[in-house]
This record gives C-alpha cells, structure tokens and sequence, in this order.
C-alpha cells in the first residue's frame, strides 16, 4: 500500500513513516507538512491513502481534502489528529473522507490504513461512540429524497455500522457481488458519492 503522510510537525511524520513502513506492507511515497503541500503531493504521487493532520498552520487539512476530493473523487483520506471536536468531523464526513482516528489511539493506525485502502470507511473507537448523533445533527444538502426499499433501508443500516460489504452478504444472505449492486443502486437513487455520506443519510432520514 503507497500512503502519504501530511502533518505540521516533522517529527511526528517522520515518526510515522519509520513506524508504519516496519511492518512492511505500507510505504511511504513522501511526507509534507501543510494543506498545500498535500495537494500538491496527491497531484504528484496519487497515494492509495492520504494519511493526514487536520490542524496546520495556513490551509488546514480539511481544506486540503475538500480540495482533493473536489480534483479526484475517488481520493481515500483518512484524518488522523489529536483534536476531538465536533465540527472537524462532521466536516470531514461532509466533504467525503474515509475516517478519522485520534492519534492517541495509536494501535489503531496501520490496520484504519488497510481497511481504507480496502474502501472501507473508519473511524476511532471514540469518534464511533459520538457519530450517530453527530450526524443526526449535521444538515444533509443536495441529497434527493428517494424512498429506498426495505431490503435497501436494512443494507443501508449495515453500512452505517461499518460493516464491510463481505459482512453485509452474509448477514443478509446475498453474494458480494449483488450487495456491490444494491450499494451502486442506491448511490445513484439518492445522488450520494460513498459509504461515508450514505451512512450520514441513514442517520439523518432512515435511524429512528
């Protein structure tokens, strides 16, 4: 897996690299220390994953995304920070990231990276425990408002918990590939990009 690693402080990407690149299944294309050179380094490498910090001096790492994602739609970002704060993960979950994990939860790291690179979305076990009434509250905007069926409202809340599309076969008895379907029909009936902006439509319309 090619990452790279974005963060305001040297140190702590230069900490990161050598930690992730000795398991030996991650590497580490470059690191830079600000939104610019985020975009700029995406435009140049186009990593599997950006691993980056939201908090940094002059553009942040969130407008750093929102401006990725804005160029390459299929761009994997997964926030990694030290700040908690509501409205930094509402927004990361607005413009279309894959996770977000507290540094803190450091164990967490290399496996939230594979499971991104994987196209599934991740978030810290203390983000997970407030993100239900986070997005109960975030306004939802440009979504169409499609009646799903029942089958497409019960995968819609598997997603929502984060369950892998191989998990979501199972549970409701389905090959991947016709949970794959399901997933692509219901994007396109609701306008929506991801599994991360379809999980923040359940919350908001579907979630009693």
């Amino acid at each position: 897996m090619r990452i790279l690693i974005i963060d305001d402080d040297s140190i702590v990407a230069a900490s990161l690299k050598t930690i992730l690149e000795a398991g030996g299944s991650i590497t580490v294309l470059a690191t830079g220390h600000s939104g610019t050179q985020a975009i700029e380094l995406y435009r140049q490498y186009k990593p599997d994953v950006l691993l980056m910090d939201i908090r940094m001096e002059g553009m942040s790492g969130l407008e750093a995304g929102e401006q990725i994602l804005a160029e390459d739609k299929n761009a994997k970002i997964l926030y990694l920070t030290t700040f908690s704060d509501d409205e930094y993960i509402v927004k990361a979950l607005r413009i279309g990231a894959k996770g977000y994990i507290l540094k803190q939860d450091f164990q967490s790291i290399a496996p939230a990276l594979e499971s991104v690179c994987a196209g599934q979305s991740v978030f810290g076990s203390a983000v997970l425990k407030r993100l239900p009434d986070l997005l109960r509250q975030a306004p939802v905007q440009n979504m169409t408002e499609t009646a799903l069926t029942e089958k497409e409202k019960k995968l819609t809340a598997l997603i929502a918990q984060g369950m892998s599309n191989r998990e979501i076969a199972a549970a409701l008895y389905l090959s991947e590939g016709t949970v794959r379907n399901y997933i692509s029909t219901i994007l396109d009936k609701l306008a929506l990009r991801d599994r991360t902006q379809l999980a923040v439509y359940y919350y908001n319309h579907i979630a009693e």
